[in-house]
């Protein structure tokens, strides 16, 4: 759960982190880690301050439905209510009484602080950082030098990545998802059906 929050988000992968970081300290100068620190740091306060922003936004607007349903209960519950309805033809149909399935319970508010607060959670945070990655790509666009040696040393880090997936994939890496398992897997469960 944590994951689906964009403040709570790390790395996907520790062997990744490990490529990012060689590349980081390998491809760029200090200044240009000091831009990409920069920049990281801009997409990181931009993405907790929308997730609290978000936050209260939902708990205000909870808080505002609660009140406003409150209100209309009280409303319903003081005007005189029919209690039975006659037809053309005399016939009389008691009409039940509905209030206290519109009533405002705990476990009604509980749902509604709980929904709100976790929509304007998600919420605010997923704009956060969309804002904080616009405002990091328009910090390092404006260092040219630095935007061009970041891009290079990010192709050459895809590069490695890919190496890294052709590997596994040729079974370079005999791990519990290569092809020679898998296919041991299956023998194994083929015969056992036996």
């Amino acid at each position: 759960m944590p994951k689906m929050f964009a403040i709570f988000r790390s790395y996907p992968d520790k062997d990744l982190a490990k490529i990012g970081e060689e590349h980081l300290q390998n491809d760029l100068s200090a200044q240009d880690r000091d831009h990409m620190r920069s920049a990281a740091s801009k997409v990181s306060k931009h993405t907790a301050v929308g997730t609290i922003l978000g936050l209260g936004l939902g708990l205000a607007l909870a808080s505002r439905i609660h009140s406003n349903r409150i209100a209309l209960y009280n409303a319903i519950k003081a005007v005189s209510k029919p209690t039975e309805l006659i037809f053309a033809n005399g016939r009389r149909e008691a009409i039940p009484d509905l209030e206290p399935y519109i009533r405002p319970t705990r476990w009604s508010d509980a749902a509604t602080y709980t929904a709100f607060g976790l929509g304007g959670t998600f919420l605010g945070g997923e704009l956060g950082f969309l804002s904080g990655s616009a405002s990091a790509g328009r910090y390092i666009a404006g260092y040219p030098e630095s935007q061009r040696n970041i891009e290079s040393a990010f192709r050459k880090f895809q590069v490695d990545v890919l190496k890294r997936e052709i590997d596994a994939l040729e079974g370079k890496k005999r791990g519990e998802y290569s092809w020679e398992s898998m296919k041991e897997k299956a023998a194994g469960m083929a015969s056992s059906l036996r």
